[in-house]
């Protein structure tokens, strides 16, 4: 078990500023272009491919980094950069989070490198959970797998939403019940492979922000898989199930479900984004406000601005804090014993919305045109509270953690 640290290695640090060169370099210049045109950044990706941003090979070595700050590291970075395109950039991740927290070892090594593709045959994925009538209820998802035993198949039939890469894809990633008196406990994953027929892009949603990166909903109809496309496998969800049983009979709610698992892995990654987009909001409004002069003197002169400033910073470190603290964690088999992940999520996330916010306010009538950033990260910022559970979720989360109570 490697040691909770705040100090990079010499290997991470080399890697956090080949990270923020690309974001400087590449990200940023078309973040307003991509942003404008609601469409999936290709070109940026692509160049991602070529440098081995986007790849199976960086983001397992960020993945399996024993201190736990790989993944926060290279997030934030990212997110520096622009949300919407980094998104676009890491939303094959969260498929592949799902896949490897809930598939066999041969899963795996099957299905995660078709995720990604390689340098000239870019490929995505999608992680597929919300529907449009269960999004953090997910007690009330319809969607359904029934097995056919006689061909080893599993027949999928729902609508999912607010999808990444949902449509567009090559390899879906999909929560669907498979016992409905169970509720969220009767849930499994499936691995929906390319072209499979009866899965079809829905709506393409128009949105506030991270315009950049493609969401939408995935229609299933009649969908079937293979007996080895359910992740984990039929002996070990059977085995699942059956605890479940055992435990509703017992009054026992304790069995976490494949969404869940998935959603757990990937909460202080969220965070780290946020922390990114915070980042770069304080930083344009640091810079602006050491150089814009009203009445004859830089405006943080101004305790009222200086002080935001200091606020900004505060909480920007305080939040990287609690992501880098929940992703040790979650690497290195440490429980949340108190919610940790989501703590992280709920006050990065918090702190992405507040800290834009005041950005915008430091530069003023500027901050509110499209001249400037800050307005496109404050309207990015507001899918940090929502995505992945939204911040009352969180609360939820913690709250419940902390009494031991089912509370509502």
């Amino acid at each position: 078990m490697a040691e909770f640290t705040m100090e990079l290695n010499d290997e991470q640090k080399e890697v956090r500023d080949w990270l923020h060169g690309f974001a400087a370099d590449v990200i940023r210049p078309a973040a307003a272009e991509w942003d404008e045109r609601e469409e999936t950044p290709w070109p940026v990706i692509q160049e991602a491919a070529k440098v081995g941003i986007y790849s199976l090979d960086f983001y397992a070595q960020q993945y399996f980094d024993q201190t736990g700050l790989g993944i926060p590291m290279a997030m934030e970075e990212l997110f520096w950069g622009d949300a919407g395109i980094a998104l676009s950039i890491v939303g094959t991740g969260l498929a592949a989070v799902g896949v490897l927290a809930n598939g066999t070892e041969e899963q795996i090594g099957t299905w995660v490198p078709q995720m990604y593709g390689d340098a000239n045959d870019v490929k995505l994925a999608a992680f597929c959970s919300s529907e449009p009538d269960a999004g953090s209820d997910v007690a009330s998802m319809r969607t359904r797998a029934v097995y056919d035993e006689a061909k080893d198949e599993w027949v999928i039939n729902g609508t999912k939403t607010w999808a990444t890469n949902g449509g567009i894809a090559n390899v879906h990633v999909v929560v669907a019940v498979v016992d409905a008196d169970l509720g969220s406990k009767g849930h499994a994953s499936f691995i929906i492979p390319p072209n499979t027929p009866g899965l079809s892009q829905g709506q393409k949603f128009k949105k506030h922000g991270i315009r950049a990166s493609h969401t939408a909903e995935v229609i299933l109809d009649n969908v079937r898989v293979p007996g080895s496309c359910l992740l984990g496998g039929k002996e070990k969800l059977d085995q699942r199930l059956a605890r479940a049983r055992e435990r509703a009979k017992a009054g026992g709610e304790r069995v976490k479900n494949a969404a869940m698992a998935t959603f757990e892995a990937s909460r202080p990654a969220v965070g780290a984004m946020a922390v990114g987009t915070a980042r770069a909001a304080y930083e344009v409004a640091l810079d602006y406000a050491m150089t814009r002069e009203q009445f004859g003197r830089p405006i943080i002169d101004n305790q009222g601005v200086a002080f935001q400033l200091a606020e900004m910073r505060t909480q920007i470190d305080a939040a990287r804090l609690l992501v880098w603290r929940a992703s040790w964690m979650a690497v290195n088999g440490k429980p949340f014993t108190a919610a940790e992940g989501s703590m992280s999520k709920l006050f990065a996330s918090e702190t992405a919305k507040k800290v834009t916010a005041q950005a915008i306010q430091i530069l003023g009538g500027n901050g509110y045109t499209r001249e400037y950033p800050v307005e496109r990260m404050h309207r990015d910022s507001a899918i940090y509270t929502i995505f992945e559970g939204t911040s009352e979720i969180q609360r939820l989360v913690i709250a419940r953690t902390l009494s031991g109570m089912s509370i509502r």
